[in-house]
């Protein structure tokens, strides 16, 4: 089975193309890009202070009746006539004809025109109708010029690149296949998705074409490598992955399909097309994330299956991806031993007809009975560890007691001031993020530079300082992950957090939001309401959040005002109780130099209702880094404790582990 794909080091690309260039191969004629994605400009409206308002689908529906533009409403898009197609443009079309063109998502108003590209805010679709009103219909465009370096790098490695039936050794193209899984594959189905193998580099490349295959817009290119028994893929694409919004597959859907499969990877597509014949699709981010530029394109389905993978992290995304797609067309292929990803199935010999025959509604009803939950409990017990969550690589002490760190749940972190909470979460999150766990910051007591400046030292382990020739080396790989900022500092509203957290998970799938800190959120409520009911009322609103959208919660509450010889225990976290009644975990920073001088860090989890596991381990930290670890010279370990208020022994925790205390 092989590995899920991981990003190769940057230099990979800049290598490839570099050569390809150095040949001075000639561009053919079907190689130049289509029409760019054309960019709203506004011209004529001042730009806007603050955050823009969100805008909800009834107001949509309003401008555009108040405007007299026809519209109708689709799956998670209301379609309208382009204003941007040159000519009469579009009337209302009769029955039968071509659909409407312009797209605008119900849920944050943005625009696509599936005719000529063109996209933009629900902001700039406003000024656009009010030129077309001055009679310039067009002057808002700006018509991007050129093309840019990664466009023309992925252009020469396409040239360099040959169709694996035209390789002239047979061995080699029977090895190719067989180091990607794809030996019952034919070569037909390849040249029909333009499958091309660079052999320099021993890789596979999947081609963007536009939408309607007028030309290349990028390239994804996977690597395969041995690791035992188990094959490790390696994706790089060109332009990087925030902007590759590529659905592989798509120019050769037609007009008149009603039912698609998406799958996680490209391989999956090939094996899936050529086993059912039916249309096909792989998302460009497999079960990381769901585009929303992508949902106008999946408009004309009627029924849409998702086939993500075969664990259980892909299980949950295809729930959360059938959210944004409309649940009510959305069926999902439960991973299992019978039912593994596309490629497998198909290798296997299985019958992936009937496996797609077996998928289940994503619509659910408001109650339901233990019959329709008895696969999902089943999966739950025969996948623990998928189950218990993604693993902390920097903190393996902490797997042993959290097990992972799991959707939906909501952690409550707190420590003395000045102990280091900002830099102990920031690490914390950032171990996660590279593991491809979609997260979002939200630092109200540090601006988002100095943050992202300690991040990106926590991520290089390293004082980019002193090696500012490294910085764009590292800066380009920090890039990459799938990590995104609030633009908030200081004091803000409830309301306006949770409409940005949610607008978060729509835009980028974002499964952790991390929340520094609950105090500094407090200052713009109601003054005249207790403070402590104002503090429970913010505790509940992030506690439904993370259920609502299976997203984790990390919420960084400064502790109440103690006697500084004690150590801190779950009653000292500011407040009344509901922040720890609320909690799924709670974990403390405790620094025992503020107490007794000189000293140690140490991490306690107090409250851990996944399995009731608590303890305390030992941290070091590393002030050229700015990174915690856990000690490896002597034998100062992991301790649980079993003590009533889960508080961590006097001592210093030394070898051995007792019974642990269960919640």
């Amino acid at each position: 089975m092989g590995a899920p794909p991981c990003r190769a080091p940057l230099r990979l690309l800049p290598a490839l193309a570099c050569w390809a260039r150095g040949r001075g191969a000639p561009l053919g004629p079907g190689t130049l890009a289509g029409p760019s994605r054309r960019h709203y400009k506004k011209e004529t409206l001042p730009a806007s202070e603050g955050p823009i308002p969100p805008v909800t689908v009834t107001e949509i529906r309003q401008y555009l009746r108040a405007q007299g533009i026809p519209f109708h409403d689709g799956y998670s898009c209301l379609h309208a006539p382009s204003l941007f197609v040159e000519g009469p443009g579009e009337q209302q079309p009769p029955a039968g004809s071509a659909r409407y063109s312009l797209f605008i998502d119900k849920t944050t108003g943005s625009f696509v025109c599936t005719a000529t590209l063109a996209e933009g805010t629900w902001q700039d679709f406003q000024a656009s109708v009010e030129l077309k009103h001055k009679g310039v219909p067009h002057a808002g465009l700006e018509q991007l010029d050129g093309v840019d370096q990664a466009g023309e790098d992925a252009r020469h490695i396409w040239d360099r690149a040959l169709p694996l039936g035209e390789l002239l050794d047979e061995e080699e193209t029977r090895t190719a296949k067989a180091m990607f899984g794809i030996s019952k594959v034919s070569d037909a189905t390849l040249k029909r998705f333009g499958v091309r193998y660079l052999r320099t580099a021993r890789t596979l490349v999947f081609p963007w074409f536009s939408p309607r295959g007028t030309g290349l817009k990028g390239l994804k290119l996977l690597g395969a490598e041995c690791q035992g028994q188990a094959v490790l893929y390696v994706e790089n694409t060109l332009p990087r992955p925030s902007a590759y919004h590529n659905l592989f597959g798509l120019p050769l859907i037609g007009r008149r399909d009603t039912e698609v499969v998406l799958t996680g990877r490209e391989l999956d597509t090939l094996a899936l097309y050529q086993a059912t014949g039916l249309p096909s699709l792989a998302l460009p981010r497999g079960a990381t994330c769901l585009p929303p530029a992508l949902l106008p394109y999946l408009e004309q389905f009627k029924r849409i299956t998702l086939w993500l993978g075969e664990d259980l992290r892909s299980w949950e995304a295809a729930k959360l991806f059938a959210r944004k797609l409309n649940p009510k067309r959305c069926s999902l292929v439960r991973p299992g031993d019978q039912q593994p990803r596309p490629l497998e199935a198909f290798t296997r010999g299985m019958n992936l007809s009937k496996i797609l025959r077996s998928a289940l509604p994503a619509g659910h009803k408001s109650i339901i009975s233990f019959r329709q939950l008895r696969d999902e409990v089943f999966g739950e017990l025969s996948n623990v560890e998928q189950v218990a969550g993604v693993k902390w690589a920097r903190f393996p002490e902490l797997n042993k007691l959290l097990k992972g760190h799991r959707k939906g749940e909501l952690t409550v972190f707190t420590g003395p001031t000045g102990s280091g909470k900002t830099t102990f979460i920031s690490e914390y999150a950032l171990d996660l993020c590279m593991q491809g766990v979609n997260t979002l910051w939200g630092s109200f007591e540090i601006n988002n530079v100095r943050l992202a400046k300690i991040m990106l030292t926590q991520f290089a382990v390293r004082r980019l300082e002193e090696q500012l020739d490294q910085f764009d080396e590292w800066a380009d790989k920090f890039e990459d992950l799938p990590l995104y900022f609030m633009t908030f500092h200081g004091h803000q509203s409830i309301k306006t957090v949770i409409e940005t957290m949610l607008h978060a998970v729509y835009m980028y799938d974002i499964s952790h939001v991390v929340i520094d800190n609950l105090q500094f959120m407090m200052g713009q409520e109601q003054l005249t309401v207790d403070r402590l009911a104002v503090q429970d009322y913010i505790v509940g609103a992030f506690r439904k959040f993370a259920t609502d959208n299976s997203c984790h919660v990390s919420l960084v509450i400064h502790p109440r005002k103690e006697d500084e010889e004690r150590e801190l225990q779950t009653a000292s976290i500011f407040g009344s109780a509901k922040a720890s009644q609320e909690a799924d975990n709670v974990l403390i920073l405790q620094d025992r130099k503020l107490v007794t001088g000189p000293g140690k860090r140490y991490l306690q989890v107090s409250k851990n209702r996944f399995d009731g596991d608590v303890g305390v381990f030992p941290l070091e930290f590393s002030k050229a880094s700015l990174t915690f670890s856990t000690p490896v010279k002597g034998k100062a370990r992991l301790k649980k404790v079993k003590d009533d208020n889960g508080a961590p022994p006097k001592q210093a925790p030394a070898g051995g582990s007792g019974a642990a205390k269960k919640q």
